[in-house]
């Protein structure tokens, strides 16, 4: 059996979720895909939920590069990652099928803390203040320095998370074919002694991003990566670039970037 046809099914385990999937791999076994336990062996991972399961999804299987992810949405809303609907899984079916599938890349960014192991996010990593006041990051540009921040936190977003916390936060929307990735500010503090830039700030996928906690009692941040918190505790330095490595998932007609952006915000 041809290796495109060992498919991956990530979701929760509560009932509901479970009843879906088992009815997703009945769809997916009657067209002669094979279904499996792990997704080492597959080159097909679905995530059936939301957009938020499709991360976790992403993320739960190593951020996978040699596999072409897809999402099938459980609540028949339209969403950025979830490109099929539970109702309709013939559509799936027969799109993953096709001998000349077509795929889509969404960039990633690339996170390390101090010495920590470096991490992915398909959506964006937050750095927050983890008690009621608020704390200083130095922001660094190619190792050079360009603020000082004083506020509640900063948000590292890649294109396609530009439309999550980013943009809720006024950060703009940008187009995935750009190599790049967004910066945006969590209530900044200006004064006579801090001065940000005020806005969101877009930096190429050439530039890196340094950001360096001041240690004044407030150096354990809130830090999460897509919609999951992290357990590192003390932090001193954070090192951001955009990563080399891309997410594949479905490329469908009639479904661009911009086209779901249009059905989910106007």
């Amino acid at each position: 059996m041809e290796k495109r046809m060992n498919v991956y099914i990530y979701s929760k385990h509560d009932e509901e979720s479970l009843r879906k999937k088992a009815t997703v791999e009945e769809a997916l076994t009657s067209e002669g895909f094979t279904t499996l336990e792990n997704h080492e062996d597959a080159n097909i991972i679905i995530s059936l939920g939301s957009d938020g399961t499709f991360l976790q999804a992403v993320r739960k299987t190593d951020f996978r590069q040699d596999c072409l992810y897809a999402g099938i949405s459980v609540t028949g809303d339209h969403s950025l990652y979830c490109d099929f609907h539970y109702n309709n899984l013939s559509d799936m079916v027969q799109i993953i099928q096709h001998a000349e599938l077509e795929v889509r890349r969404y960039p990633l960014i690339e996170v390390t803390i101090d010495e920590h192991k470096p991490f992915y996010c398909l959506n964006e990593f937050s750095i927050r203040s983890n008690i009621i006041r608020t704390f200083v990051l130095d922001v660094m540009i190619n190792d050079k320095h360009f603020e000082t921040f004083l506020g509640d936190g900063l948000i590292a977003s890649t294109p396609t998370g530009s439309t999550a916390y980013n943009k809720s936060m006024h950060g703009a929307v940008v187009d995935p074919l750009l190599n790049c990735f967004q910066v945006t500010e969590l209530a900044s503090v200006n004064n006579n002694q801090y001065r940000t830039l005020g806005s969101s700030f877009i930096l190429s996928g050439e530039r890196s991003l340094k950001l360096r906690v001041h240690q004044d009692g407030n150096d354990f941040p809130i830090m999460a990566a897509d919609n999951e918190a992290l357990p590192v505790r003390k932090v001193e330095n954070v090192h951001i670039v955009l990563s080399d490595k891309m997410i594949k998932t479905v490329k469908l007609k009639n479904n661009s970037f911009w086209e779901k952006v249009q059905r989910m915000f106007l």
